[in-house]
């Protein structure tokens, strides 16, 4: 297997540190605009089997040329959404399995916006699932942590634990403290902008998908391993365009625990249009005010020695368990910001987002997975993940199943 990723920041990076304790790969290119980047990350980690890259992932034909540059066979999407297609396409022309850990951009309905959705999350892509699928050609998206873990311990919940589904509620908290800062994101700001200010996604049986305010039905969920109680609020996310594809959940939503403050911050970007992504003329200089926001905070991938606490994510599974009996189960995983930054020099949120497309590469590699077309994580069985995921020959990162009371 020949790797490329795309995207030296936190979540890449992070990625490249997972991947060069395995052997699955015969070459990995971390390819970045700013090519001085993905250098010092090869540099840093001296493995051998590294190559540093240029590429401008908004140009499908950079992609593309570089693919075929460095003969590469696998292609891991780690920056942000708004490059999804130009590096989906790319991989589709020079015939190379893509991965990504969020799916293309979606767009508000004009006239309904928080009752029914436009454009979907992953839309673009499932468009074009029938020409990768002819092609013999592989899509594997939402391969992350949320998406991707959650979705595979949905897969798992169904072969293994339940004989019928109501719903599927992702749940994601953390008790993260970042000293010396009094707003400063654990992930990036731009992605956090655009999935909780559009409207979030619901999916009902008999309904199908629709849309609600953004931070709407707040509930408060207690988080284990000694995280607590956290009050989460729905939020666009991938989930729940990928559960009901491929599973039978007559529920699915996404709910993220975001803490009062950091909504109240959300709202007051959005109040001064500095969510927007189309550019405005600042003494005659065109800019993208989220991209200015992005600028002022701090990069993410650099606060882990500044960071204490832990991050979870998991998917609160609720219906009819194989006793026959009605059965509510968090399945979840925890990722410790002393324990990543100690082992893996990342802090907790994007190590934990890394760790689900490095097992499926893997995986792929492997022949255990197999598939052509656009997939979710869904579509693959979730045992062989988990297992690499937790084992002392995997990955050593154990997950757990809270048992919760039953209405």
């Amino acid at each position: 297997m020949r790797i490329l990723i795309i995207g030296a920041g936190g979540v890449g990076s992070a990625a490249v540190r997972l991947a060069v304790r395995r052997s699955f790969f015969d070459t990995l290119v971390i390819a970045d605009y700013e090519p001085a980047r993905p250098q010092r990350l090869v540099d840093e980690v001296g493995d051998s089997r590294l190559v540093a890259a240029q590429v401008d992932a908004s140009s499908a034909d950079s992609v593309a040329t570089l693919i075929g540059e460095h003969a590469v066979t696998h292609v891991l999407n780690a920056v942000d959404p708004r490059f999804v297609m130009p590096i989906f396409e790319g991989c589709f022309a020079a015939r190379a399995t893509y991965l990504d850990m969020a799916m293309s951009l979606s767009r508000p309905h004009p006239e309904r916006p928080y009752e029914e959705p436009g454009i979907k999350l992953g839309d673009e892509q499932f468009a074009a699932a029938a020409d990768w699928e002819d092609a013999g050609l592989l899509a594997l998206v939402g391969m992350g942590v949320e998406p991707g873990m959650s979705d595979v311990f949905a897969r798992y919940a169904e072969d293994e634990l339940f004989d019928e589904i109501e719903s599927l509620g992702v749940r994601d908290g953390a008790n993260l403290v970042v000293e010396g800062y009094d707003f400063a994101p654990s992930f990036s700001i731009w992605t956090t902008i655009e999935e909780c200010l559009n409207p979030p996604v619901v999916y009902e049986e008999g309904r199908g998908w629709y849309t609600t305010p953004p931070f709407s039905e707040p509930e408060v969920f207690d988080f284990p391993e000694g995280i607590g109680p956290v009050e989460c609020v729905n939020v666009e996310h991938e989930e729940v365009l990928l559960m009901p594809r491929w599973t039978s959940a007559k529920r699915v939503d996404f709910k993220y625990g975001l803490g009062d403050e950091f909504i109240e911050v959300l709202k007051v970007l959005h109040k001064l249009g500095l969510d927007r992504t189309d550019p405005v003329t600042v003494k005659g200089t065109a800019v993208s005010p989220r991209d200015v926001v992005a600028a002022c905070l701090p990069d993410p991938a650099s606060l882990g020695d500044r960071m204490t606490g832990k991050t979870c994510a998991g998917v609160v599974v609720t219906g009819t368990g194989r006793d026959g009996r009605p059965r509510s189960s968090y399945l979840y995983h925890v990722a410790d910001n002393e324990h990543t930054m100690r082992e893996y020099a990342s802090q907790a949120v994007v190590l934990q987002t890394a760790l689900g497309p490095v097992i499926a590469l893997e995986l792929l590699a492997t022949g255990v997975w197999t598939g052509v077309g656009v997939l979710g994580p869904e579509a693959f069985p979730a045992t062989p993940f988990l297992d690499l995921l937790a084992s002392p020959e995997g990955h050593g990162s154990p997950w757990g199943i809270m048992e919760l009371p039953v209405a």
